[in-house]
């Protein structure tokens, strides 16, 4: 995985957080930017939960609590009902299977809780383009076809998934789209087949139904 993975801002994801959110879990934090982010913006508590031991020390000065580890092992210890938020930037891709995380974060979130989600867009049109037209499949260190992603995911299949699993979608869009002008062409010209496939990630808001 790319270093800077774990030292990125993701602002952009700042607008999906409850603003009235009290305690918030992120997972997979890195080096606590985001999350710092979140305690200065929100004045709340902000715990995270991270794998690289380098990169918890650092997040440990930035909030509240870190706990170094596997997410997955981490979460079954935690205490019920005890989070208003809980956030996953990408982070579902990387699991060999994020339906198990999905149903155990249930249990942490309490009545009005949410989880805050962004996933890679497999049907993103670079990465259409280099299957379709260059013929290739190719590992990268950062990207959607990040060497360490174990899952893919479209928008229907991240819909079909959260509905499986018993999650209501408040909300869902993309993030971090292709310029306009180099996309909008191409898209007219398949009849806005291809409108999903502008945008390097998608992002949203679920809650249990």
């Amino acid at each position: 995985m790319n270093n800077n993975y774990y030292q990125q801002n993701r602002l952009e994801m700042l607008r999906f957080v409850p603003k009235n959110s009290q305690k918030i879990l992120d997972i997979g934090c890195g080096e606590g930017n985001f999350s710092a982010s979140l305690k200065e913006k929100l004045k709340t508590q902000v715990w995270g939960i991270e794998k690289n031991e380098k990169a918890a020390k650092v997040a440990r000065e930035k909030i509240d609590k870190v706990l170094i580890g596997d997410a997955v092992e981490i979460v079954n210890d935690l205490e019920n009902n005890s989070f208003d938020c809980i956030v996953l930037n990408d982070i579902l891709e990387h699991l060999a299977y994020p339906n198990n995380l999905l149903k155990s974060l249930k249990t942490k979130l309490n009545k009005d809780g949410v989880i805050v989600f962004s996933v890679p867009n497999v049907r993103y049109l670079l990465n259409l383009k280099r299957l379709l037209i260059n013929k290739e499949w190719r590992y990268e260190d950062e990207g959607v076809l990040d060497r360490t992603h174990l899952r893919f995911f479209t928008k229907k299949s991240l819909i079909e998934t959260f509905d499986q699993l018993g999650f209501e979608i408040l909300e869902i869009k993309g993030i971090n789209p292709l310029k306009p002008w180099k996309f909008n062409i191409i898209n007219f010209l398949f009849l806005g087949f291809l409108s999903d496939t502008k945008y390097l990630q998608f992002a949203g808001v679920i809650k249990s139904k």
